[in-house]
């Protein structure tokens, strides 16, 4: 029977032989005067924020969000939904970006 160690090495040795001869290339950066290349793949994958409130500001959220669901006719409506709409404002209005400059600015 094949221990946990033998199934991780197999996996390995497997998702190696999978991986282009290119990609154990080494690399080199580019020198003045030579193009570059364009990257092979967009990165499409969602990256991970993460946020520390303090406890008032988590159940003040919390609740925000729960009558939002009620106004909206959801179920609920999540930290994600509401953080993502936050940013798309943020990068769209440059009035809210300068707003939200000042208010960090303060806190410093």
């Amino acid at each position: 029977m094949a221990t946990a160690a033998d199934r991780i090495k197999a996996n390995a040795e497997r998702l190696r032989d999978r991986t282009p001869a290119a990609a154990d290339a080494p690399r080199r950066p580019p020198t003045a005067g030579t193009p570059q290349e364009a990257p092979a793949a967009i990165r499409q994958k969602s990256i991970r924020r993460t946020v520390d409130l303090a406890p008032a500001q988590h159940r003040a959220l919390d609740v925000w969000q729960r009558e939002t669901a009620d106004q909206l006719g959801l179920a609920r409506v999540t930290g994600q939904d509401v953080l993502s709409a936050l940013v798309d404002q943020l990068l769209a209005d440059p009035e809210l970006s300068a707003h939200i400059t000042r208010a960090i600015q303060a806190r410093q």
